[in-house]
């Protein structure tokens, strides 16, 4: 990239003006990954300072009804959000009424937990197999407490995917949208992917949070570190209009999720589970708050809304008097 474009998309993305899709090319070939992290900081500092936000997450690679059995257990581990997950989405073989009465019980047994449940694709599963509209669906979940859907892959078109966006959107629900990378080679496919997300975003203003998910390339290749990196930085210039960006480090390992906080990221989940091992002890809060501050960061506790819980003090000023290698 010649010094004049990076010069003009600079210029652009300090006044505020809109990235267009030719841009977002640009900057998937820039070879600059300084230059282009550094643009993505500034964009999550205007959005959220120097804070790295934080919950006290549960990921579940299970049913309803199951999770709704280990509700005395978990009821000890002062958890804030709970995100439930179970292969086919909705399972065929338990009743939608089923699933609806165990999450009754699960909110009853973990009142102060936000229950993050059910991807889009599952909910117009459960259109077919009950017949019942989206909309009905949603208002049952929401009734039994349903806090928001969850992000993924997913299996739908777009069209289907927006309109249960918009759906649960306009019944309050919050909900994550996902940007995909390492499935096409193509950066004019991950630009039109998140230029379509920013657009919804502006008609409804329902998405709290990006995240990037990888997935494996032809051949079973997976991103590369740099991809993972160019994609969070890219993503953070060019969807605006979300407040969060979200890192998942089970999926990527300490090292590269602590170098997503240098490149627009300023959420990290570290619960194991639906997002990683499920072997993996999941992170104590010191864990993460010395993970945070040694990747140069104010560590914030947040609730599924980012209401903030507590604020912790950031890195120690001393540490900055001489480079140091990130925790390993």
């Amino acid at each position: 990239m010649d010094a004049g474009l990076k010069r003009e998309l600079g210029e652009k993305v300090r006044s505020g003006e809109r990235l267009t899709h030719e841009d977002g090319r640009a900057l998937y070939a820039a070879d600059d990954l300084a230059w282009l992290g550094g643009l993505a900081h500034e964009v999550r500092t205007r959005h959220n300072g120097d804070r790295v936000h934080f919950a006290a997450t549960r990921h579940l690679d299970t049913t309803v009804v199951a999770a709704s059995r280990r509700a005395g257990e978990l009821a000890g581990e002062g958890l804030t959000e709970l995100y439930l997950s179970s292969g086919p989405d909705p399972d065929p073989d338990l009743p939608w009424d089923e699933r609806i009465r165990s999450l009754r019980e699960l909110t009853a047994a973990l009142p102060d937990v936000s229950l993050h449940a059910f991807t889009a694709t599952g909910i117009q599963h459960a259109e077919t197999l009950t017949g019942r509209p989206a909309a009905q669906l949603l208002d049952e979940l929401i009734d039994a407490g349903l806090a928001s859907l969850t992000g993924g892959a997913g299996t739908l078109g777009w069209a289907d995917w927006s309109r249960i966006q918009r759906l649960a959107h306009a019944k309050g629900l919050k909900t994550p949208c996902t940007v995909l990378h390492g499935e096409s080679e193509d950066p004019g496919h991950k630009v039109a992917q998140a230029l379509r997300l920013r657009e919804l975003q502006d008609e409804t203003g329902g998405f709290q949070t990006v995240v990037p998910l990888p997935v494996p390339l032809s051949g079973a290749r997976t991103a590369t570190p740099l991809e993972t990196l160019k994609t969070f930085a890219v993503s953070r210039l060019l969807l605006d209009n979300v407040p969060h960006l979200k890192v998942r480090l089970p999926m990527y390992g300490v090292q590269t999720a602590q170098l997503t906080l240098q490149h627009g990221a300023d959420d990290i989940d570290a619960a194991p589970g639906a997002c990683g091992s499920p072997a993996e002890p999941p992170l104590t809060r010191e864990d993460l708050l010395d993970l945070i501050r040694d990747a140069g960061f104010r560590p914030a506790e947040r609730t599924a809304r980012y209401t903030l819980v507590q604020e912790y003090e950031g890195p120690d000023p001393a540490r900055r008097e001489a480079p140091q290698p990130m925790r390993l």
